[in-house]
């Protein structure tokens, strides 16, 4: 496993990182939960993501528990949260001082930690001004209850903005942002984002490396049965997948397979290999509902070697 610094600072995440948006529910089994950061643990795995949103807190709690069973000090590991989507009442939405506040709080509580090393804006909001999120961000820093803060699905401008501000008022800025990224959503990453890695030092902790399960393969003869697709609340990917745009892309993933089958790797493992070889990718964050998911997508570290320039170019 590999290490990169976050952005402009000195922390260092690894290159591949564990996610708990697919992978807890309030129906997961939690003894799979701590078996899944156990593997990840052992491969070398040292940031896990979650969010106030996930299963409507469920996920941290899961994870608290598992970080609980598990017993690791607390300096081996990288745990992160984000706020925006707490509630259906005004109070729980957004990123005013008071929900960014409680969202902390409550993270913490359900994680059963201390503090949160990364906390991230999961949205723009555009009912709060800027300078009250970086306001509100920066007391959490100071106050010690957040070590770094950063943005997700933010433009450049919006980060540009905030960073600016921060720094005028001598404030802590933004550090790191969470942007979906992968072989079929590439401009913000690649194009958008270009500037504010050299000017502002920015990390990304990217999300879906395999586009929804569109890289995977297994949207090719159809949706799955135990597709995530079938599951309550997630018909916008079913809408995704059977969209035009949806088809054509799983057609293209027969090209990829090509690649995949010549370098003797998953088509999972060339698309994380993938991600991985972007030099502004802090780390690719996983998601997995099984331990044999697991282990096959953490064996893309190997498959990154492997992919020259013609192959990039192919792909």
């Amino acid at each position: 496993m590999k290490y990169n610094c976050l952005g402009k600072s000195g922390l260092k995440v690894s290159e591949l990182s564990f996610g708990s948006w697919v992978t807890f529910s309030n129906q997961v089994d939690e003894s799979l939960a701590v078996s899944l950061l156990d593997i990840a643990y052992e491969h070398g795995v040292n940031f896990f993501d979650n969010a106030e949103a996930y299963a409507q807190g469920e996920s941290e709690r899961i994870m608290g528990n598992a970080f609980k069973k598990l017993g690791w000090s607390r300096d081996s590991f990288i745990v992160s949260s984000k706020v925006f989507w707490g509630g259906d009442k005004p109070s729980q939405r957004g990123l005013s001082r008071k929900h960014i506040w409680d969202a902390c709080h409550s993270a913490l509580k359900r994680l059963q930690l201390e503090y949160l090393d990364l906390f991230f804006c999961h949205r723009p909001d555009e009912d709060t001004p800027v300078e009250e999120t970086v306001f509100s961000m920066d007391s959490l820093v100071r106050q010690g209850k957040v070590c770094y803060w950063g943005t997700s699905e933010w433009s450049a401008c919006q980060i540009m903005q905030a960073y600016v501000f921060a720094k005028e008022n001598s404030l802590i800025p933004p550090l790191m942002e969470q942007p979906q990224y992968n072989i079929f959503h590439r401009h913000r990453v690649e194009k958008e984002y270009l500037r504010l890695y050299s000017e502002v030092g920015l990390g990304t902790t990217i999300w879906s490396p395999l586009a929804s399960g569109l890289l995977t393969g297994k949207y090719q003869n159809g949706i799955p049965n135990d597709s995530r697709a079938n599951l309550n609340g997630y018909q916008w990917l079913k809408d995704r997948v059977v969209s035009k745009d949806g088809q054509e892309k799983i057609s293209q993933v027969n090209h990829l397979k090509g690649i995949s089958e010549n370098l003797s790797c998953s088509l999972s493992q060339l698309a994380i290999a993938w991600c991985l070889k972007n030099p502004h990718v802090s780390t690719v964050i996983l998601g997995a509902k099984s331990e044999e998911q697991l282990e096959e997508n953490l064996k893309s570290i190997n498959v990154k070697e492997k992919l020259d320039q013609v192959i990039l170019e192919d792909i």
